[in-house]
């Protein structure tokens, strides 16, 4: 794994913070529907698990903006990656910006005060603005559904005054998404398109986790660590790299229905295994299997507001909005520069 010391040790400190700051007199752990600061960040998947016969239903509206182009952790420019026709470049093309919205429609109901069960559908958009050798200018887009996924959210420790619990996150990601996408390119009518392009993975992936989460009156202090571990290859000849995430968070409750919060992510990902056939590895960027893998941190800021009474009593609403303190890419690569996630709850 590349480079997690920092956010891992953050993570393993996490739970020895937390009870050591904790008054076991004060500490309670509100029920789902008595105060925002039950809810960590929006970015956070399957960070609680609920009381037996409890339904949650979800949805999330994510946005990622990527501009420019990173080998390593320097920029590097569209003429750079392409050169010029008296003096070639790697690739014919360079990707230039690129867009990605997706709505995450979810779903969580507890068989038992142990086990809830979570499902996700993403539908997604994702648009690439790209320059070529000539300068020619252009645009590919793609959008339908992504890998919907499916998970079991398993509690291990509960504090029995319900200040601190851990929970494990089993999941597994389903190939619902298209792995091939078209659209037309200046060299190509119905080009296949590279795989950043694509709605999902062709594979089956296994998504393992855990999450610790310890409240006060005050504040909510959690971090979580995921993976998602390909298997196998799809049926265009390649799989994608295994990823890795931790994060790490702290909100304060400003009052019963608002709260607020500070969140570090860390990612890493390897790059791709085999190579879909149809892809040519010196066209762009983003379709050499060499260019995909690199790791990224984020620092988000989150708030989230739950209704406590009236017609929309247990209505939440939550947004966060993140941006990249590094990034190492195996490059060239895009540049993220800002994420943003709004969103809706509401358990019954």
């Amino acid at each position: 794994m590349r480079k997690l010391a920092f956010t891992l040790s953050l993570l393993a400190a996490a739970p020895v913070l937390a009870h050591q700051g904790a008054d076991q007199n004060q500490i309670a752990q509100p029920a789902l529907a008595s105060g925002a600061i039950r809810h960590a960040p929006l970015g956070v998947m399957g960070d609680h698990v609920h009381k037996t016969g409890e339904w949650m239903f979800s949805y999330r509206y994510m946005r990622m903006e990527m501009d420019g182009n990173l080998y390593g952790s320097d920029s590097i420019s569209a003429a750079e990656i392409t050169g010029t026709m008296m003096n070639p470049g790697r690739y014919m093309v360079a990707p230039l910006k690129m867009t990605m919205e997706m709505h995450m429609l979810g779903a969580m109901y507890a068989p038992s005060d142990t086990l809830t069960i979570m499902a996700m559908l993403p539908l997604l958009n994702k648009n690439m603005d790209h320059r070529s050798r000539m300068g020619a200018e252009f645009t590919t887009a793609t959008d339908g559904v992504g890998d919907a996924s499916l998970a079991a959210l398993l509690s291990v420790y509960q504090a029995a005054d319900k200040s601190a619990g851990v929970h494990l996150n089993l999941g597994v990601s389903l190939p619902t998404g298209s792995i091939d996408e078209r659209d037309d390119t200046p060299a190509m009518a119905n080009a296949k398109l590279p795989y950043a392009m694509q709605l999902g993975s062709g594979t089956y992936d296994l998504k393992p986790g855990v999450t610790y989460q310890a409240y006060s009156a005050l504040y909510n202090l959690g971090a979580q660590a995921q993976a998602t571990l390909r298997s196998g290859e799809n049926d265009n000849d390649y799989r994608l790299g295994n990823r890795y995430e931790v994060s790490a968070w702290l909100a304060r409750n400003w009052s019963p229905a608002l709260s607020s919060g500070l969140r570090i992510k860390h990612s890493s990902w390897a790059d791709i295994h085999g190579a879909d056939p149809d892809l040519n590895p010196m066209m762009v960027p983003t379709a050499d299997t060499r260019a995909q893998g690199g790791e990224r941190s984020e620092l988000l800021i989150s708030a989230n507001y739950l209704f406590r009474a009236g017609a929309l009593k247990n209505h939440r609403l939550a947004l966060e909005y993140g941006v990249p303190i590094y990034q190492e890419l195996d490059g060239p690569q895009m540049e993220m520069q800002n994420s943003m996630s709004l969103g809706w709850q509401y358990a019954p």
